[in-house]
């Protein structure tokens, strides 16, 4: 029932995506008129080799509109962004839902082991889709963007990719690459599954 109805919504969200997509183009055809202006009366004012009040005045009322239509074609982009954010976190909540449901059975055979050349494109897609934070001037970055840490008490979600340090059989410590599967607060540590090889803790 409930991956119906994120079915349902993942939908929605495309269709509102599509929309902004063509309220971007609009955005972006409407302003282009203003764009020529700006280059046409540079090319006058080098021909002319000299700024007169006129062409002042005129570049600078062409500007303003020039950076109004910048600012609102990317409010634009930026509902478009938040839209491909929740679209991504509902796929995910949907893989996570259907891995709880069917991949814990016995019964099933575990997934075979991948190749690192599969693990490094897994991890290439991955980057390449990551969220996209764009601040706005005087915008500080949030946590967990680029080099900025997460907070002190910061719990990632079942889902997320992490690079995990866990203790080999032969007491060793490595990192390995791995989802979260929970979290426990009386004890401090993850459960993850190990991405690279099934049937390890």
């Amino acid at each position: 029932m409930a991956l119906v109805s994120a079915d349902s919504r993942i939908a929605e969200l495309l269709t509102e995506l599509h929309q902004l997509i063509k309220q971007t183009q609009e955005e972006r055809s409407r302003s282009e008129h203003n764009l020529v202006n700006i280059q046409k009366t540079h090319e006058r004012m080098q021909t002319e080799n000299k700024i007169s009040p006129y062409y002042r005045t005129k570049l600078r009322g062409l500007y303003t509109t020039a950076k109004a239509d910048a600012e609102a074609e990317c409010n634009i982009l930026r509902k478009a962004l938040d839209k491909i954010a929740e679209i991504k976190s509902l796929l995910e909540e949907r893989r996570i839902a259907a891995k709880i449901a069917g991949l814990y059975n016995d019964s099933e055979p575990p997934r075979k082991t991948m190749r690192r050349g599969v693990l490094m494109t897994l991890l290439q897609q991955s980057a390449m889709t990551l969220p996209l934070w764009i601040g706005k001037p005087g915008d500080k970055p949030p946590p967990l963007c680029g080099a900025i840490p997460a907070s002190g008490d910061y719990v990632a979600k079942p889902g997320d990719k992490v690079a995990a340090r866990v203790k080999a059989v032969d007491g060793d410590e490595q990192w390995i690459l791995a989802e979260v599967v929970s979290y426990s607060h009386a004890t401090n540590k993850y459960e993850v599954d190990d991405i690279d090889e099934e049937g390890k803790e």
